[in-house]
């Protein structure tokens, strides 16, 4: 309780732990919040197997490890490929960046999704010349600034 006002802690299990498509995670709340939700929670909304990837990505160290360097490395990746593009990511701490591409996002969203590249449009946070962008392998980051670079071009 901070100020004696009930507190929830929200964790998810689909970026570090790369479990997105299970849609599972947990929260941390007092007794009688808990209970409250409890009340009106689905019955059976996770599924075993959910469940299952939850408690051994709990006990995998050295995939958490892993999945945090390779968030910092790409991020670094981002930075400079970015810079080379005349673009800048918003500073972040998370396993994806938002970057100003300085056109209609809306229309290099569909430019990149004919590359097969997915992102998020900024126009739907307020932002309609950026886009938001997951961190992901060596070769599918360097897949998305080739992409991203081909579209802007293809824009100018």
């Amino acid at each position: 309780m901070e100020d004696g006002k009930p507190v929830i802690l929200l964790r998810t299990f689909s970026k570090i732990y790369g479990l997105a498509g299970l849609r599972i995670g947990y929260g941390i709340a007092p007794e009688e919040i808990i209970r409250d939700l409890n009340r009106v929670r689905e019955p059976f909304n996770v599924n075993a197997m959910a469940q299952k990837a939850a408690l051994a990505a709990l006990d995998d160290d050295q995939h958490l490890e892993e999945s945090r360097n390779q968030v910092i490395k790409s991020r670094r990746y981002f930075e400079k490929e970015l810079a080379r593009l005349g673009l800048k990511p918003v500073p972040d701490q998370a396993n994806f960046c938002f970057i100003d591409i300085k056109v209609d996002s809306k229309e290099a969203f569909q430019a990149l999704m004919k590359k097969g590249v997915i992102v998020r449009t900024g126009d739907i946070f307020g932002f309609p010349s950026y886009i938001r962008v997951t961190y992901g392998t060596d070769e599918q980051n360097k897949r998305f600034i080739e992409a991203l670079n081909e579209v802007l071009e293809e824009m100018k």
